[in-house]
């Protein structure tokens, strides 16, 4: 079958990308299903940061490829020994394909999945190859999802279902956003009732570890990050979090139980390190350049038992956390509207990049 999709063809840096165009909207060949895959209708995909680090080169993809991770969307059909789905249902996707056997799965960190993490890398679908084809081309799928596309094929792995009426373009937040911020607190830093803790970086990931904070019971939340409006946008949020810019923050001698780092920015991480109280816990979601390093003093680990954790999905189960976090949405206690700034149609998807880069916003959703 046919389907339009936004294909990056090579790596780009050239800024703004409304004019150096690197996401091309081509209409793509889309194959059968394989055994344990699924046709999805793409009805929303969110643009995230990490998309950027792709089409800049930083992340470094197969291409060309059809990127996009954060989405939902509608089962439209299904590949042989495809059991747990059916046309119709509303699922989510997530960027990480877990097969349940190898070790971290077994461990409960799906996220680590070995045999996911080898697909994604290849640019491949879980069971292995290549689903779309332009002019006689294969196309990589992007962390086996391939959001920026009318139709999609993802392994059954990478989808959770769920039953609600929450809007499509809200549904798709729970895809990367809310399961890398919510879960980086809950899961990663494990926030316990009371803690104190500063948040780093203020995009979506960012907002989203400020609500689940909230949620979980955090007695103090700071708020840090250089974009003044976006310290404005916290404030009108809710009045009781804390918000300084990195400067201002040095000068308070202020210590936290934990610190969430999401900028994926060195000198964010050595601030949040930096925060931390003696026996603190510090958590980066932030994807960097692999050249990117930071300059901790090792005494000061050992002696105040400092601990540095990555989160990667937010330490999440996908198939347990998704559902939850979308129930705590459903009953007021994630404001996650706060976070989706902007809807656009996927021919607006390179404009809307450049939206993302600017500051102005937290999320923009593509409507698809």
């Amino acid at each position: 079958m046919k389907t339009k999709a936004a294909v990056l063809y090579e790596v780009n840096t050239e800024m703004p990308f409304r004019k150096s165009v690197p996401l091309k909207i081509e209409e793509v060949e889309l194959m059968e299903p394989g055994i344990g895959e699924v046709v999805i209708k793409v009805m929303a995909a969110g643009l995230c940061q990490s998309d950027i680090s792709v089409i800049k080169g930083s992340i470094e993809r197969p291409l060309p490829m059809i990127i996009g991770h954060e989405a939902a969307g509608v089962v439209y059909k299904t590949g042989e020994g495809v059991t747990g789905l059916k046309a119709g249902d509303k699922v989510i996707t997530t960027f990480i394909p877990s097969c349940g056997k190898c070790i971290p799965c077994s461990e409960g960190r799906p996220g680590l999945c070995e045999p996911g993490v080898e697909s994604n890398k290849k640019g491949e679908l879980f069971n292995g190859g290549k689903r779309f084809n332009v002019r006689n081309r294969d196309v990589s799928t992007h962390v086996g999802v391939s959001a920026f596309s009318e139709y999609t094929i993802v392994s059954e792995n990478s989808l959770v279902k769920v039953d609600t009426e929450v809007p499509y373009e809200i549904l798709a937040l729970f895809g990367c956003s809310v399961v890398t911020g919510v879960g980086a607190v809950i899961n990663s830093a494990k926030l316990q009732l009371g803690q104190t803790i500063a948040i780093l970086g203020l995009g979506g990931v960012g907002f989203s570890s400020l609500l689940g904070a909230k949620a979980a019971g955090a007695s103090r939340i700071i708020a840090i990050d250089i974009n003044e409006k976006k310290l404005n946008m916290v404030k009108e949020m809710d009045p009781l979090i804390e918000v300084y810019t990195p400067s201002e923050i040095k000068d308070k001698n202020i210590l936290v139980d934990l610190a969430v780092e999401t900028a994926g920015v060195s000198a964010a991480l050595k601030l949040g390190f930096d925060l931390l109280k003696r026996g603190g816990r510090l958590v980066t979601t932030g994807l960097p350049g692999m050249q990117n390093k930071i300059d901790i003093p090792i005494m000061e680990i050992t002696f105040q038992e400092k601990e540095i954790k990555g989160s990667y999905l937010g330490s999440c189960v996908p198939k347990r956390d998704i559902p939850r976090f979308l129930n705590l949405y459903e009953k007021g206690l994630l404001d996650l509207d706060r976070l989706l700034s902007k809807t656009i149609q996927l021919e607006d998807i390179n404009e809307g990049f450049d939206d993302l880069m600017s500051g102005e916003y937290i999320r923009i959703v593509a409507k698809i």
